[in-house]
Parts: C-alpha cells; sequence; structure tokens
C-alpha cells in the first residue's frame, strides 16, 4: 500500500513541474491540506484556521502583509492529497502549511516537504507520519499518546483493573498502538489481560468481539474508534446485558452528536480530550477560541481547536520574524522557536529542530454516564504521561 501511494506521489511530483520564486512584498501564502469531502471529513480545522488568520489581517497583517490562506481539498484519496500538496508549495509558493486536517496527507506528502524544505503544523494529525517526519509537527496530542492517556486514567485514576484492548487498525498504525500499549505498561507494571487487533471499521456487527472480550474477564475495553463504530460496540455490549464494563476511548468519540446517541454507556465512558474540553461552555480557558467560532459560526469541535491552535502558534512565530518572510526564513524561525503555552493545550507547542515531533503528552479527563447524554469534565489538571529519565 505504501509503495503504491509513494508511486503516485512521485507522479505527481513529475507532472508538477518547477515553481517560480514568491512575491517578497506580497500577500504571505499559507496552505492547508484537509480531507473536507470524502469518507472521514475534518472540514472545522482550516475553517478555524482561516478565521484566525481572517482577523489577523483585520488588525493590519503580519509586519503590514496579509496572509493568503489556501486550504486544498483531499477528498481523502491519495493521488489528490498529493496534488494538493504540490499546488500549495510549488504553485502558490507557499511559506509553510497550517492547520492541516487528514486522515493520509501525512503519510502521502512528508517526504515531500523534506525535500522542499517546507514545514507543516498539522491542526490534527492522525496517521504516524504526522508525528514522526521531521517537517510535520501537529497541534493535537494524536491517537497513539490519546491511548496510553486513556489507559494511565483507567488504571491510576479510576484504579480499574483486567483492562482489554480492541483495536481497529488502518494501515500500518498497529506497531504505534503497540508502542503506546508497551509505554503504559513500563509506566504502572501492568499488562493487558487481553487484546483484539482484527476489530474492523465500519463492521456490522460488534457481537463476536465484545463475546470474546466478556470471556476473557475484561472489567475495561479501551478501543480506538471512530463515533459509529463505538455506538456500536456499545450497543453490543447492552444487547449482551454487559452493563458493567468501562470504555476507556479516544477524542475521537468526543462530540456532541455521539453524547447524544448514547443512553446506556454502561460503567462509564471516558476520554482524555486532547484539548481543554469545549463542552465546558463557561471556561474562560475556551473563551477567544470560542469567540471567534461563534462569530464565523464554525463548529465548536476539537478540531476546530486544533485548526485555532496551529494558526495561533504559527502567527506567533511569524510575527517575530526580523526581515523578510519567505519559506526560508520562516522555516528557520520555525526549527528555532521557543515554547508557546496556551491555556487550551497542556503541554507548551514547539516545532524545533527535531527529527519527530510528538510532544503534546496531555489530555483533559471527561467522562460520559449511562442516562446522561452530555460529557461532563472529570479532573481538575491535565492528566499528563509522565517523562522518562
Amino acid at each position: 500500500m505504501r509503495k503504491s501511494l509513494a508511486a503516485l506521489a512521485a507522479l505527481v511530483l513529475l507532472a508538477a513541474g518547477c515553481a517560480g520564486p514568491a512575491d517578497p512584498n506580497g500577500p504571505i501564502v499559507v496552505g492547508s491540506v484537509d480531507s473536507i469531502s470524502g469518507p472521514a471529513t475534518f472540514p472545522e480545522s482550516s475553517q478555524a484556521a482561516k478565521a484566525v488568520f481572517d482577523a489577523a489581517n483585520a488588525a493590519g497583517g503580519v509586519h503590514g502583509r496579509r496572509i493568503e490562506y489556501h486550504a486544498v481539498d483531499d477528498k481523502g484519496d491519495p493521488t489528490a492529497a498529493a496534488a494538493a500538496a504540490r499546488e500549495i508549495v510549488g504553485g502558490d509558493h507557499a511559506v509553510a502549511l497550517v492547520g492541516s486536517s487528514s486522515l493520509i496527507e501525512c503519510e502521502i506528502n512528508a517526504k515531500y516537504y523534506q525535500q522542499e524544505d517546507i514545514l507543516s503544523i498539522s491542526g490534527i494529525g492522525v496517521d504516524p507520519f504526522c508525528f514522526t517526519s521531521p517537517n510535520i509537527a501537529p497541534a493535537n496530542v494524536g491517537p497513539f499518546h490519546d491511548l496510553t492517556l486513556t489507559l494511565l486514567y483507567g488504571s491510576e485514576v479510576l484504579h480499574l483493573n483486567d483492562i482489554c484492548a480492541l483495536l481497529e487498525i488502518a494501515g500500518n498504525t498497529l506497531p504505534y498502538y503497540r508502542a503506546a500499549i508497551a509505554e503504559w505498561s513500563t509506566i504502572t507494571g501492568r499488562k493487558l489481560k487481553y487484546l483484539d487487533a482484527t476489530v474492523p471499521y465500519n463492521g456490522s456487527d460488534y457481537t463476536p468481539y465484545v463475546v470474546r472480550a466478556r470471556a476473557a474477564g475484561c472489567k475495561a475495553i479501551t478501543v480506538n474508534p471512530v463515533e459509529p463504530d463505538s455506538i456500536g460496540q456499545l450497543k453490543a455490549a447492552q444487547a449482551q446485558g454487559w452493563n458493567d464494563v468501562t470504555w476507556l476511548l479516544l477524542t475521537s468519540v468526543y462530540s456532541e452528536q455521539y453524547a447524544k446517541a448514547i443512553a446506556n454507556a454502561g460503567a462509564g465512558v471516558y476520554v482524555p480530550a486532547e484539548f481543554y474540553p469545549f463542552t465546558d461552555a463557561a471556561s474562560p480557558r475556551t473563551k477567544k477560541w470560542r469567540d471567534l467560532m461563534t462569530r464565523n459560526h464554525i463548529p465548536l469541535t476539537s478540531f476546530s481547536q486544533g485548526g485555532y491552535l496551529a494558526a495561533t502558534y504559527f502567527l506567533q512565530v511569524l510575527a517575530g520574524i526580523k526581515g523578510e518572510i519567505t519559506r526560508e526564513s520562516v522555516t528557520k524561525a520555525l526549527r528555532e522557536m521557543r515554547p508557546i503555552s496556551d491555556p487550551m493545550a497542556g503541554t507548551p507547542y514547539v516545532f524545533g529542530p527535531g527529527r519527530t515531533h510528538h510532544d503534546n503528552t496531555a489530555g483533559w479527563p471527561i467522562k460520559l454516564l449511562t442516562g446522561t447524554n452530555r460529557w461532563q469534565v472529570a479532573a481538575d489538571d491535565w492528566l499528563r504521561i509522565p517523562r522518562r529519565t
């Protein structure tokens, strides 16, 4: 699969041809590759980034120059993702990519970004290449640290025993999920009671997987599902009369729609939100983001939080550049930037010179209990993956 995706990217690269230099006195062009249409969409991330840049332009721009933001739809298609990156980098002469959010974009374009020496602050990184590439540093925690965090919350805060895992595996993600589980084991000394990594995405019936987990003696289950799959898994457990199992899930199910769909959550659904919980409407931590999204009619979701933060971090770095703002100066500034803190994130953000970027290691615990149909904040502070010495 990866070999074929790389071949597609190479063909599109050849078709893109050579590009001329950007106008140093024109708008500062910033790009984004997003799944805006297709089987799994994340439109809020680039919408939020655009709202941040529009607000900056209204305030006079950066050093008197406007931000011109180009968000290109990859449609969840590898060829379209490769073409989108080349349109932005080679055709539009972007200085960086900010707020990208896609299921496949990082894997398709990581090597191309290295070749062109352009950096990307993804709003929502999903696949392993978003966190293991020198030229991509997402604003979010990502599914692998998210898995470690939810296991830590289950074992060390809820004091649950007999924790099991049902994993849905796409592409080459299994080794990364196994590494996340191994990190939890190293920290806590605990082992999973049962692991099934054969659970399908978009399964028609999750009953066999639930029945095997129950027979194995699981008291809590961690899963990495998308919302429809999780709803199907909880309903399968309910149909089996298994109502005392605790679900340790990921941010991928954190939405108002999911809460409304879950009437019976067993012993509860627990999630480490990758940003400060957007459902805590009264919190001052999210006020700036909430006000901007509301004015621009952008949904209040984790995806719009990621896009907002990616653009906010980028603007702070851009404002500190002395001299011309070019791809070269932006890349240099991001590589040399100091960490930036924001109340919506539990870990300061820094791009830096590293070969990998998987430094966001905090989540804010939230819970969904049977019969409530609403998310509740479940902690007074961030839950963090302990640093190893």
